[in-house]
């Protein structure tokens, strides 16, 4: 037997400050913790706009999962 699931994402999120032409700004990595992919962004923007990404075409979207996979 199967239900409807809504999508999940999991990520480990990691920033730090780095000084560039005596400027500060910040980087960031997301690591997938199925997978352990990890993914760099140079700014705070690109990691905005990938987890814009991640979740845009997806937002109606459901995805079926059977009764022994839930947790």
């Amino acid at each position: 037997m199967t239900t409807q699931e809504t999508r999940y994402l999991a990520f480990m999120l990691r920033l730090w400050q780095v000084r560039d032409n005596d400027e500060m700004s910040w980087r960031a990595s997301l690591e997938d913790p199925h997978t352990g992919e990890r993914r760099g962004f140079a700014s705070l923007e690109m990691l905005v706009a990938f987890l814009r990404e991640q979740t845009r075409a997806e937002d109606d979207q459901t995805f079926e999962v059977s009764e022994t996979s839930k947790v």
